[in-house]
C-alpha cells in the first residue's frame, strides 16, 4: 500500500474523498457582520462553538467611512454576545499575522479570506472559504472537504545573499502559473528548508494561493521547534507518498524577480525591468510585513533619501511587529528616509485604505496581487518583489537590483502567463442566451466585482452588486445579463479573491450555468453555497462558437452544443438540493 500526503493523513482520506470535519479555528474578518447577517438567515442564533472564531478587524482598520464604523461596532458587540474570546480590534494586526499566534501543527483551519493558506507555516491545513461557507460553520461547526491531489516541492541549496522569500514564491508561481496548482496542496521538502525562516515559510504559504492551490504546508521541523521553543508533534507525508507532480529546485540558483503587470505569473528578472521609473512603494501587507521584512527594509534606507514627490508606504503586520520595529529604531528610519508609516491594517493592499495610487503611475509592491484595479486604480500599474527590491527600487525611483549590481539574469521558464482581457467598448459578447467569453482565461474576482467596493456593499445584497457586476471587465455585461443565460469561460475563471460578491451577483441575475475549462477553488465553492452550477468541460468551451445554440440538462447531464451533445456527471442529489434551494442559506434553514 502506498504513503499517503499531508492532505490524506489529515483527513484520513485518499485524494478525491470528500469528508465532513470540524475546523479548528473559523477565521473571519471585516466582513464578519455581512456574515452575521446570512447566519440570522440561515436561522442562527447562537454560534455553535464559540471556541472555533477567530475575528480580527483589519482590512479597512481604521474604518474609512461611517458605515464601516458601524459594522466594526456591529461586530464588537457580536463577539461580546456570542463570549469569542480570540477577537482582535483595530491596530491589532492583519488577521493571518494574527493567526500565527494560534496556529499550531496538525491544525485544521479555515478563514473567509484566500490567504487564509498562510497558516500552513505551522504545519497546519489551512485554506480559505467564503462568507456563506463561514456562515455555516458558525451554525453547524463543520464542512465538506475534498482531499486534494498534492504537489511536492524539494528545495536544495541554500538563498543567496539578496535574494529571499518572496523571489522564490514568484520564482515557483513563474515556473507553473497562476493556476499550476489548481485545487491542489503543495509541500515543501528538503534541506533547503533549513534556511528559511517563519517569516519565510508565512510568505511561501500566503502566496499559495496566487498558484491556485487550496493549501501550503512546511513540516514541523527544527525551525517550527525552535520559534515555539519545544518540540512540536505534528503531521507529515510518508516517503512513499502519490503526487501529482513533483518539482526540484536548487535554491542557489534564485535570483531577484519581479510579478509584471498585470499577473503575478507575469514574471521577469528584476534585470528584465531594471530602469523601469516607479513613483510609487509598499512594504507591508499579509505576505511581507513582518519584523524581518521591516528590518530588511530599513538596513537599505539608513541614512537615505526618498527622490523627490515619491511615495513610500511601510505598514507593520501587526501591533507586536510596529513596537519592535519601534524599539530597534525601524520606524525612525523609515520616516527620516521619508516614508510614511501606516497604522497596522491591509488598506491599499486591496484598495480600501490609505495608499491608493494615480492614474498612470508604476507602483512596486511587497503584496501579494498586481491584478489591474487591484490596488483601487486600474489605470496605474503594479509590480511585486521582495521587501529589498522595494527599498532599492524606492531609492532610485526606478525598478533596481538589491543586490545592487546591473545583472544580465533572464527569468528561464515559460510558463503560459495570464493576459488582462477586456471586452472593448461596442464589442457584442452575447448571442442565443451565452456570454462568449471562452478565450478569456483567468477572469478574476477584482475584474468581476472591483475590491474597493467589497465593505461598501454587503455580500448578500445582489440588488446592490447587480450594477458593479463584471464592470472591470465588460461594461455591458450588468445591463444585458437575463434570466437563464449561460456564461461560457476559459481556464481559471473566478481566480484572485475570495470575495463572493460576483458569484452572488451572478446568481441573483440567475444565470443558468458557468461552463468553463477550469475554475479557482474558493469561486467553485463560493458558487455552490449560492447556487449558481459551475460546469468543468473545457471540451464544450472549445468547441462553443458565438450564435451556436447550447442546451444544458442537468438531469441528464448533458449539454448539447449546435448538433454537438457532451457528457457530464449528474450532479449529486445533496448539491442539486442546494440548488434548488437556491443556494446554501436555504438549504440550511430548511434542512
Amino acid at each position: 500500500m502506498a504513503g499517503r500526503t499531508f492532505a490524506e493523513k489529515i483527513f484520513d482520506a485518499e485524494r478525491g474523498s470528500i469528508v465532513f470535519k470540524k475546523p479548528d479555528i473559523v477565521l473571519t474578518h471585516d466582513n464578519t457582520s455581512s456574515i452575521e447577517k446570512t447566519f440570522i438567515k440561515m436561522g442562527g442564533t447562537k454560534v455553535f462553538d464559540p471556541e472555533q472564531l477567530l475575528i480580527v478587524l483589519d482590512h479597512n482598520a481604521p474604518p474609512t467611512d461611517a458605515k464601516l464604523a458601524y459594522d466594526y461596532q456591529r461586530i464588537r458587540e457580536f463577539a461580546t454576545e456570542q463570549g469569542i474570546k480570540k477577537f482582535h480590534d483595530v491596530g491589532q494586526g492583519i488577521c493571518h499575522q494574527i493567526m500565527s499566534e494560534y496556529a499550531k501543527p496538525k491544525m485544521l483551519i479555515v478563514g473567509s479570506d484566500s490567504h487564509s493558506c498562510t497558516a500552513g507555516a505551522f504545519n497546519s491545513f489551512a485554506a480559505g472559504i467564503d462568507r456563506t461557507e463561514s456562515a455555516g460553520l458558525w451554525k453547524q461547526g463543520e464542512t465538506w472537504f475534498r482531499v486534494p491531489e498534492s504537489i511536492k516541492i524539494t528545495l536544495t541549496g541554500k538563498l543567496p545573499k539578496g535574494v529571499y522569500a518572496k523571489d522564490l514564491s514568484i520564482w515557483i508561481i513563474g515556473m507553473i502559473g497562476s493556476s499550476g496548482a489548481d485545487y491542489m496542496s503543495i509541500e515543501y521538502h528538503g534541506e533547503g528548508l533549513t534556511s528559511l525562516s517563519i517569516s519565510s515559510r508565512m510568505t511561501l504559504c500566503n502566496l499559495a494561493s496566487e498558484m491556485g492551490a487550496k493549501n501550503a504546508v512546511f513540516p514541523a521541523d527544527e525551525v517550527l521547534e525552535t520559534h515555539f521553543g519545544a518540540k512540536m508533534e505534528g503531521i507529515w507525508a510518508d516517503e512513499d507518498a502519490i503526487y501529482a507532480k513533483e518539482i526540484t529546485i536548487n535554491l542557489n540558483d534564485i535570483f531577484p524577480v519581479v510579478a509584471a503587470p498585470h499577473h503575478v505569473d507575469n514574471v521577469k528578472a528584476v534585470s528584465e525591468v531594471q530602469g523601469t521609473k516607479i513613483q510609487q512603494a509598499l512594504v507591508g501587507t499579509c505576505t511581507n510585513g513582518r519584523l524581518e521584512d521591516l528590518r530588511e527594509a530599513a538596513a537599505i534606507l539608513k541614512g537615505q533619501k526618498l527622490p523627490k514627490d515619491f511615495q513610500m508606504l511601510v505598514i507593520p503586520a501587526s501591533k507586536a511587529i510596529y513596537m519592535q520595529a519601534l524599539k530597534e529604531g525601524l520606524i525612525e528610519i523609515f520616516m527620516d528616509a521619508g516614508a510614511t508609516v501606516l497604522a497596522t491594517s491591509c488598506g491599499p493592499c486591496l484598495g480600501t485604505g490609505q495608499g491608493i495610487p494615480a492614474d498612470n503611475i508604476n507602483v512596486i509592491s511587497t503584496a501579494n496581487r498586481n491584478f489591474k484595479g487591484r490596488m483601487g486604480n486600474p489605470k496605474a500599474n503594479i509590480y511585486l518583489a521582495s521587501p529589498a527590491t522595494v527599498a532599492y527600487s524606492a531609492l532610485k525611483g526606478e525598478i533596481t537590483d538589491p543586490r545592487g549590481i546591473v545583472s544580465i539574469d533572464k527569468f528561464p521558464y515559460k510558463a503560459e502567463q495570464s493576459k488582462t482581457v477586456e471586452v472593448k467598448a461596442g464589442e457584442d459578447r452575447y448571442a442565443k442566451a451565452c456570454w462568449n467569453y471562452a478565450d478569456v482565461d483567468n477572469l478574476n474576482t477584482d475584474q468581476m466585482f472591483a475590491g474597493n467596493l467589497t465593505y461598501q456593499i454587503g455580500s448578500s445584497e445582489g440588488d446592490k452588486i447587480m450594477p458593479h457586476l463584471f464592470k472591470g471587465f465588460d461594461d455591458s455585461f450588468a445591463e444585458r445579463v437575463q434570466t437563464n443565460d449561460i456564461v461560457i469561460a476559459g481556464a481559471n475563471f473566478g481566480c484572485g479573491s475570495s470575495r463572493e460578491h460576483p458569484a452572488v451577483g451572478l446568481a441573483y441575475a440567475n444565470v443558468k450555468a458557468v461552463i468553463c475549462k477550469s475554475v479557482n477553488r474558493i469561486f467553485y465553492r463560493s458558487s455552490v453555497n449560492q447556487g449558481l452550477p459551475i460546469i468543468v468541460l473545457p471540451e464544450v468551451v472549445e468547441a462553443y462558437k458565438q450564435g451556436d445554440d447550447v442546451l444544458l440538462d442537468f438531469e441528464k447531464g448533458e449539454i448539447k452544443v449546435g448538433e454537438k451533445i457532451f457528457k457530464f456527471a449528474p450532479l449529486p442529489a445533496k448539491l442539486m438540493g442546494v440548488f434548488n434551494a437556491k443556494g446554501l442559506v436555504n438549504y440550511i434553514k430548511n434542512n
